[in-house]
């Protein structure tokens, strides 16, 4: 079985979002297998998906400092600037941390790890809502 779905995620603040939940809520599809794959692909080149700790929010936190000291906003050597002045940093961070995640479904759920969550990375001070493809594959 193959189903693709679009999700839609609410708007967030700059950082590190634990979207799990909203995500399980929209893809029903998977309770009824018990083995496959889910797929999930951010179409937008200043947010990212990524997998990490889903239990201690310093870890989002942690996350969003790192990047911003690690992709520092108006560096000297950017030339695209003229969306402001967190876009050229926002694009660097959505390519370093991708934008897509594959993930096991085993038994109607997905098979995170005891302490991983799914995370939206939004890059842009207003980034608005994100659009998500979801990709489910299994029997």
């Amino acid at each position: 079985m193959w189903i693709q779905k679009t999700i839609h995620l609410n708007a967030q603040k700059r950082g590190f979002h634990l979207i799990t939940d909203e995500i399980e809520q929209q893809i029903h599809e998977v309770n009824s297998l018990s083995v496959g794959l889910l797929h999930l692909f951010i179409q937008h080149t200043s947010a990212s998906l990524t997998l990490n700790e889903n239990a201690d929010p310093t870890v989002r936190s942690d996350m969003e400092s790192h990047f911003n000291k690690f992709v520092p906003e108006r560096a000297p050597y950017y030339k695209h600037t003229y969306e402001g002045d967190d876009d050229m940093p926002a694009h660097i961070k959505a390519s370093t941390l991708g934008n897509s995640v594959t993930i096991p479904i085993t038994n109607g759920r997905l098979a995170l790890g005891t302490w991983q969550g799914i995370y939206l990375g939004e890059h842009r001070d207003y980034g608005g809502s994100r659009t998500v493809i979801a990709t489910i594959q299994g029997e």
